[in-house]
């Protein structure tokens, strides 16, 4: 079986949408980065990292809808709602089929 990264990405939203910290966690690298543009940019690295703000943003900004899923030069975008507007999320992969990259903010 391969790996199919818009089923993964699909995994992440669904995790995301149903509040579910452990699963969102469970797809991403040990070592991978977001770079977050949603209210500030900001960088996150490390496990720990992910962790903290992961829970932060399940209590304070929950995703709601798709919007759009499309597959992206180097792995996979999706545009979701959240607050009633849209954000844009782009995904990396590493070999094992855990997101290594994601850089997410309002889309352009």
């Amino acid at each position: 079986m391969s790996f199919d990264p818009m089923a993964a990405v699909v995994d992440w939203l669904d995790a995301y949408r149903s509040g579910d910290l452990e699963s969102i966690l469970g797809l991403y690298a040990d070592a991978a980065t977001i770079e977050c543009g949603c209210g500030g940019a900001t960088t996150i690295n490390g496990r720990e990292a992910l962790r903290a703000y992961w829970e932060q943003r399940l209590r304070d900004s929950p995703a709601a809808d798709l919007d759009n899923l499309e597959p992206a030069r180097d792995g996979v975008a999706i545009t979701y709602v959240c607050h009633g507007s849209n954000i844009r999320a782009g995904f990396e992969f590493d070999a094992a089929g855990q997101i290594a990259f994601q850089k997410c903010g309002p889309p352009n």
